[in-house]
């Protein structure tokens, strides 16, 4: 596993070089590849050097985070076109990706939580550095100090759990079963807030709205995803009390994504519709992982993937608007079908990944989800029924409304899309949908 580490590390050369642009984001694709070959055990931890191991779950958000970082590059031409801060950008992704690999790949509690919040700060500089508005400052304040005021309780927890047991090796907790209620609720606020959970989502519309597409890519794509897995690799070593508890989570998360789909029905703002709808989704993710049963932990395992690409490949058209109309509203953004017929096919495919269509990797994940959570009670087929239903409501709403209807005469400046544009969709639509013929490897583990 250091072996890509230190291909990550000995990129940075590559961002100071303007001519070597593409060459970054071409090396990121190279070691995703390479990546992939490596051999890996379902079961247990494999390639272990050091601290750093990767199991099934690591590698697949591994993977994922590799694939949105090029992608990111791919999607901020503008930055290259420009020349707008465009080295410091480079390294600022090179130095998130490092992050997250490490992050994924930590075998250590302690230092797993040290990367875990480390991957805030290249995050904040996105938002803060290259957002559109002023209102970024307030947006990348929010993200801080929701995510560092939950954080101090899980340091806390992880020293006390060194103080009992001399180690902090994840692996080895698996074999223990801690029954308290202190360290129970210190180990999982901080990766309920990272998820979001309802009632602690405030800061995601807000950082959505404000980032620039590669900020709200990796938001999108892989940092709501670092709450499932640290909700993945925790609750193994508290299951008795998970199991007492768990129900107060899943409740708010079921109730909240009913919530906030009906929140979605009222957005003007295209990003804001799509950083709701991804609290939704989140929702049942928290909703799987706390029923802590088979189906639950492999479904959310799925929807964090299909999640990740979808949501991420849906920032790339909201974005891809913004920059012919210098404008996010539905209000202007209307009959699309006239002038990019072409992209009109990219909203509906992704879109219709969004509400689970088949045969999307979000649908087998749903599917689990929803067996996981109605055998643990049938009442919650009631807002699970709701959640699904709203959310192919909201994800016609926002196509309805952008693709069709009387377009803005002040458009007509408009051009068409660049191939560029189109394989970055195709490369976000693409593993999505390609994945369902390795569904094996997703569902027979543990």
């Amino acid at each position: 596993m250091l072996k890509f580490f230190f291909m990550i590390l000995f990129m940075i050369p590559l961002c100071f070089k303007k001519k070597l642009f593409w060459m970054v984001q071409m090396s990121l694709f190279l070691m995703m590849y390479l990546f992939l070959n490596i051999s890996i055990n379902i079961m247990n931890f494999c390639n272990i050097s050091y601290m750093m191991g990767c199991d099934m779950i690591s590698f697949g958000l591994i993977m994922l985070s590799l694939w949105i970082c090029a992608l990111m590059i791919m999607a901020s031409e503008k930055l290259f076109k420009y020349n707008f801060y465009m080295i410091f950008f480079l390294l600022n992704i090179i130095f998130l990706m490092m992050m997250l690999y490490l992050t994924f790949s930590m075998m250590n509690l302690f230092m797993f939580y040290l990367f875990f919040e480390g991957s805030l700060i290249p995050t904040l500089m996105l938002i803060i550095g290259w957002g559109y508005q002023p209102e970024r400052i307030q947006a990348g304040m929010y993200l801080l100090f929701y995510t560092l005021f939950v954080s101090l309780p899980l340091l806390l927890g992880i020293f006390f759990i060194f103080s009992k047991m001399n180690s902090m090796m994840i692996y080895f907790l698996k074999f223990y079963d801690y029954n308290m209620y202190m360290l129970y609720f210190s180990m999982i606020l901080a990766f309920l807030v990272k998820m979001p959970m309802y009632f602690m989502h405030l800061w995601l519309p807000k950082a959505h709205v404000e980032a620039p597409v590669s900020g709200s890519m990796i938001l999108a794509g892989v940092m709501l995803k670092l709450g499932g897995y640290g909700l993945l690799r925790v609750l193994i070593f508290m299951s008795s009390i998970s199991i007492k508890l768990n129900f107060i989570w899943i409740i708010i998360s079921l109730i909240g994504g009913f919530y906030i789909s009906l929140k979605c029905f009222c957005q003007v703002d295209i990003k804001s519709l799509i950083a709701y709808s991804s609290v939704a989704h989140m929702g049942m993710v928290i909703g799987g992982i706390m029923t802590m049963n088979y189906w639950g932990y492999l479904g959310s395992y799925i929807m964090m993937i299909g999640h990740g690409l979808c949501s991420s490949g849906m920032f790339c058209l909201a974005n891809i608007n913004y920059e012919r109309l210098n404008s996010r509203s539905l209000f202007i953004n209307k009959g699309m079908m006239n002038f990019m017929p072409s992209l009109t096919l990219w909203w509906f495919l992704l879109l219709s990944a969004a509400m689970a269509a088949p045969p999307t990797l979000n649908l087998m994940g749903e599917i689990s989800l929803i067996n996981s959570m109605v055998s643990w009670s049938w009442l919650s087929m009631i807002m699970l029924m709701m959640i699904s239903f709203f959310s192919a409501g909201y994800s016609l709403y926002l196509y309805s409304y952008s693709q069709h209807g009387k377009y803005n005469l002040s458009l007509y400046s408009f051009y068409v899309g660049l191939s560029r544009e189109y394989l970055l969709l195709m490369l976000h639509w693409l593993p999505l949908n390609m994945l369902i013929l390795k569904i094996d490897y997703f569902m027979i583990w543990f």
